[in-house]
């Protein structure tokens, strides 16, 4: 008899570590941003929310999950 594979659903949307430009403060931000998302040192918008996936308007350094 052959084994049934068992498909599991991965998530469209992931974690991402960001750096901002303006102060080099590294930050978590959600790719699936719903709200803007402001660096938590200078201020600096980060990510904007565009429905979907937000815009980033940094570096994105590593995705984390």
């Amino acid at each position: 008899m052959k084994k049934k594979k068992i498909l599991i659903p991965e998530p469209k949307s992931r974690f991402l570590l960001v750096k901002c430009p303006d102060c080099e403060n590294e930050q978590i931000v959600f790719d699936h941003a719903t709200i803007t998302v402001k660096c938590n040192v200078c201020g600096r918008v980060l990510a904007r929310p565009r429905g979907g996936k937000a815009v980033l308007e940094v570096e994105v350094i590593k995705v984390l999950g």
